[in-house]
């Protein structure tokens, strides 16, 4: 190609996958005017502009400060069944190509591609906003969701324990929480889950994508692996926590042959629900799947895609309520019909119920002046 001045401009290198890492590229976001592209200057010795001599540089997690005002977000969308959540981080270290919370990286003037899984942001005072929020004289319980943007338990999550210390004002002021996650992390807070699962105050739903190590690894590599996922549903469960199953997202084409296979595995370990969501591909996550498909799974990419578009209306997203969660079309309705079955099978089509809300109480603080009666 030529560039303005009619001379031949480098040519475009391609994206290479990242070892340890979901997306492939880090493509520039929807908001920014200028887009950056790596391309060869025939300095490399292998003629593909890579000097075997001076690899890239690896890629490390950075952990920054978000100094956030306020902690539960609230939502009225009708496509969920919960209208208060908290996330404890932004980003997510687990690195799932698939994830629709890529995009929200773009808000900050980043990538929703490596940026988002390398770029983190943690809440340090997390914990301290939940206090003063459940505290407000006007503040009405509702069980308050945690996991259902990016997972509170992926790994920088061992240094930092802001989820930790959000559980333990939850446990203080008696107050519901459902989590997800995908991480066997979350069996680290049994001393403060069992005792809330056990009082109907705690659920936790364990996402598992496929059951195959290798596509697991290749598609959310810094998640805890299918096996360990099986063993948190086992070790909540045990405790008294209810627990679920997610099966989410289910992929046409890639994963969704394997859906009665994870559920049988998680009802053998006690989980007691179920639960899916077809692929979601809003956004610049469109493109960053389809990169991924490409460089991993190049033999499926058409047969995924065409699926995907078949349940879209012809597209790669539709972002309308009540159908973006299960899509529509014979495809979509033959999953669903396969997947009621199933769940009907393995005995997880029962709902868990409701987490109560009756015992939520403030706490007593040094100062308080202690009621009479």
């Amino acid at each position: 190609m030529e560039d303005g001045y009619g001379a031949h401009a480098p040519d475009r290198l391609a994206d290479r996958p990242v070892k340890g890492r979901g997306a492939v590229s880090n493509r520039d976001g929807r908001y920014e005017a200028l887009s950056h592209d790596a391309v060869d200057d025939g300095w490399g010795s292998g003629g593909d502009g890579i000097d075997p001599d001076f690899p890239p540089p690896k890629l490390r997690t950075s952990i920054g400060i978000d100094a956030a005002r306020s902690i539960i977000t609230k939502n009225d969308s009708p496509d969920v069944p919960f209208d208060r959540s908290i996330n404890p981080y932004r980003g997510c270290e687990h690195g799932c190509v698939y994830c629709f919370a890529r995009p929200t990286h773009a808000y900050y003037g980043l990538s929703p591609g490596l940026d988002f899984e390398s770029k983190l942001f943690w809440k340090p005072n997390a914990a301290h906003l939940l206090e003063k929020e459940l505290s407000r004289k006007g503040y009405r319980p509702r069980t308050i969701s945690i996991g259902t943007n990016t997972d509170p338990y992926q790994p920088i999550e061992r240094e930092k324990r802001s989820m930790r210390a959000i559980l333990e004002v939850l446990a203080d002021f008696r107050h519901p929480v459902s989590i997800v996650t995908k991480s066997a992390l979350v069996l680290r807070d049994l001393d403060i889950l069992g005792p809330m699962g056990r009082d109907g105050l705690a659920r936790v739903s364990i996402s598992i994508t496929t059951l195959d190590r290798h596509l697991a690894n290749v598609m959310e590599p810094r998640a805890s692996t299918p096996g360990r996922r099986l063993d948190a549903i086992q070790g909540l469960a045990a405790a008294g926590v209810p627990t679920s199953v997610m099966t989410a997202p289910i992929i046409p084409g890639l994963t969704c042959h394997e859906a009665e296979a994870i559920l049988k595995e998680a009802a053998a370990r006690g989980a007691g629900g179920a639960g899916y969501v077809m692929l979601r591909l809003p956004l610049e996550i469109a493109g960053l799947f389809e990169e991924w498909l490409a460089a991993h799974a190049p033999d499926r990419k058409d047969r995924v895609l065409k699926l995907v578009r078949e349940m879209r209306g012809g597209k790669l997203y539709d972002a309308r309520w009540g159908e973006r969660m299960r899509g529509t079309g014979a495809y979509a309705e033959t999953f669903r019909q396969r997947y009621r079955i199933a769940t009907r099978r393995f005995g997880l089509d029962k709902p868990l119920g409701e987490l109560d809300c009756s015992r939520f109480h403030r706490p007593p603080r040094p100062g308080d002046q202690m009621a009479l009666f």
